[in-house]
């Protein structure tokens, strides 16, 4: 059997992951298009999700979304053009900058919060309740031990 029949008939991990988020993405930014946020592109959920409504520093946001602070930087310049964001002074540390929400981007978050519930309600339909809880405990402990393999990994 080929190796792409053997990953389509038995996906791994990594696939099956792949398929979720892609699929959350797709959705997800399609429904945001036609609420009026068709500006944003996937990438810009590595701040967007991360992001508290009183605002986040950028290392936090790296830290969060497990993104180089390079890569945050460009997005959160990106999102501060497109109108969704606005860095000020950290007044805890006014050597620091907070990236805080404009109100398009709290809007944002808003519908795109509800989109993700709406999402989350589906599935739990389909599973039952119980069986999309044990999913997500399941999913969160995968995700978790993968995460302290990887920073072990890079220590």
């Amino acid at each position: 059997m080929r190796r792409s029949e053997t990953k389509r008939d038995n996906p791994d991990l990594g696939i099956l992951a792949a398929g979720l988020l892609f699929g959350i993405q797709r959705e997800l930014f399609a429904r945001l298009a036609g609420d009026g946020f068709g500006d944003l592109r996937p990438q810009h959920g590595a701040i967007l999700a991360f992001l508290d409504a009183e605002g986040s520093r950028a290392t936090d946001l790296a830290r969060r979304s497990g993104q180089h602070k390079q890569v945050v930087g460009k997005l959160v310049d990106e999102l501060e053009v497109l109108g969704y964001l606005r860095r000020e002074p950290d007044p805890a540390d006014r050597r620091a900058k907070l990236v805080l929400p404009t109100e398009r981007g709290l809007a944002q978050m808003e519908h795109s919060d509800a989109i993700l519930a709406d999402i989350e309600r589906r599935h739990a339909h389909e599973l039952g309740a119980d069986g999309y809880a044990a999913f997500k405990d399941a999913f969160t402990k995968v995700v978790d031990d993968q995460r302290h393999q990887s920073s072990e990994g890079s220590s």
